[in-house]
This record gives structure tokens, sequence and C-alpha cells, in this order.
């Protein structure tokens, strides 16, 4: 990368926990620890516990060179757990534990002076549920700067969305991912019909977007701008151990990607190409290989 772009995930930080072991997630977190390893400066806004848990996660997130100056640690609530479970296809179901750190997130002074040096910033649906961490979500979107990429990975999870907050969160976006089982619920919410495609085109120019993404999973992604469009499919993974966390990645190799002005076919062969690869590995944010650092 000839720039360091300046990229943060804000919203839930926690700790996964499978059948015998926890994993560091989030998917604001995450897409940060990918945006660190593709050669960004990545920082993590949120909350965490004085607690073993908060303190692991800071301690991730550090080896992983991501800024958590804008992380605040809550004396009165616990830091993030969710309970996963893997089906067949390692496909997770998530149980989400409520009122805890990132349901709180405090606007901070060192939060107020990383949002105006962003070149990008991604957000979802889940920290939204509490209204504190929404208002906190607004002020901070609110201080970043025009030209600053705002994407909004829609990340629905379970009952934890309204539509009240999604029609917020994409007039605050300049770019959106979505996936195709996502799409259908924004369509419905905005009046929007007919193939996926012209679906996401209407949203494109709903929303003035500058770039909207659907993801398809093992079927591949289409990338729409005004001027372009791609539809790429993944390279198929050896094995499957997990797909946790390679959303994630997806959307922080399309944001770089984006950032650097690269045409379309090639941020999404390339962001296809990590997810496919994260797909492999256990845990969401793995060492990624040189062949695909070296490709950014």
């Amino acid at each position: 990368m000839k720039k360091k772009f300046k990229i943060a995930g804000i919203g839930e930080v926690l700790w996964d926990v499978f059948d015998e072991h926890r994993m560091f997630g989030g998917a604001p977190a995450n897409c940060a620890c990918h945006c660190s390893s593709l050669g960004a400066d990545a920082y993590v806004i949120s909350c965490m516990g004085n607690d073993k848990a908060g303190h692991k996660g800071l301690d991730f997130l550090a080896k992983h060179g991501v800024d958590t100056s804008g992380i605040a640690i809550s004396e009165e609530f616990e830091t993030g757990i969710v309970n996963v479970k893997l089906d067949a296809e390692g496909k997770p179901e998530y149980e989400i534990r409520e009122n805890v750190a990132w349901d709180h997130i405090p606007f901070t002074k060192e939060m107020e002076a990383i949002a105006p040096e962003l070149n990008a910033v991604c957000f979802g649906t889940l920290s939204q549920r509490n209204i504190v961490s929404k208002k906190t979500l607004d002020k901070f979107l609110y201080a970043t700067s025009p030209e600053c990429l705002r994407m909004f990975d829609i990340n629905i999870r379970q009952n934890y969305y309204s539509n009240d907050v999604i029609l917020s969160s994409l007039k605050h976006a300049n770019a959106l991912k979505i996936n195709d089982e996502e799409l259908p619920i924004l369509a419905e919410l905005m009046g929007i019909s007919g193939s996926e495609e012209d679906q996401l085109k209407a949203i494109l120019e709903s929303c003035r977007l500058k770039l909207a993404i659907l993801t398809c999973g093992a079927k591949g992604a289409l990338m729409i701008t005004e001027d372009e469009l791609s539809f790429e499919t993944p390279p198929k993974p050896e094995i499957i151990a997990s797909t946790v966390g390679a959303g994630d990645s997806f959307t922080a190799a399309a944001i770089i990607g984006y950032l650097q002005n690269k045409n379309l076919s090639e941020i999404n062969k390339h962001a296809n190409a990590v997810a496919s690869y994260v797909c492999t590995q256990t845990g969401a944010v793995p060492v990624l290989p040189e062949s695909l650092i070296k490709t950014n």
C-alpha cells in the first residue's frame, strides 16, 4: 500500500464463545484487524469492560496493529460475549449477550479526535440496539470529513435492528455492503422490486451512494458504482473451517481497494480471494498470506 489510509470500525467488540474455545470477534473490530493486515492504520471505536475479557481484547487488537485509543473502558458493564454454534456448512448461529459494554459506548475526546482524520469507517446495525451507543455512532459519523468513505455493513443479527436504524444509517452512509439474505429486507423497506442487480442499482441511486456491494457467499459478489459494475466469484477453498469473519475481511479489502481507486473488477477479485482464504482458517482474523497482501 503506497499510502497509509486511516480506517476505523465502530461498534461491537466481543468474544465469540464456541464449544471448547473463545475467539475475538465483532464485525467492526474484525474489519479493522483485516484493514491493519492489509496495510492501513486501523482503529476500533467501542467500549470494553475492565475485566479479563476486556484486557485480552485490548492485547489482541494491539498484536494485530490496531489503535485502541478509541476504546472506552467501562467499570459498570462487562465485555461483550456471544455464544456461537456452527452448522454442518460452517455457518454460525449466534446467541448475543445483552446490556454489555459495547451497548454503552460513550463519546470520548479520543474518538472526537480520530473521526476527522479518517479515510474510511465501517459500521453496522447491531451496536445501535442501545440508544447510548447509537448516539455515539451518530456523533462519530457526523465528525468525519465529507470525503470519508462511510461503509454501512448492514450485518443484521436476529431481531437487533429496526427500520428506523436501517434508514438513519443509510443517511449517514455513502457506501453499503449487504448480503443476499438482507437485500429483500431492505428492498421491501424501500419499496424496491426487480432483480438483485436492479434492486442494488436502485438503492445506490436512491441513497446517493458511491459504492454498493451485494455478497452472495460462495456464489460471489456484485459491486456497483455510478459508472462501473462487477460480478466476481471467489476461488473455491480446499476446505471450509468456518465462515466467521469472512464477510468482514471482504469489507476490509473492498474499502482499501476503493480508496486506492482500483477498478471494481480488481477490487472484487481481491476481496473474494481474501474472504475465501479466511473461510479455510479458524478464527475471524487469521494471518493473511503474503500473496494476498502483496496484491493489495
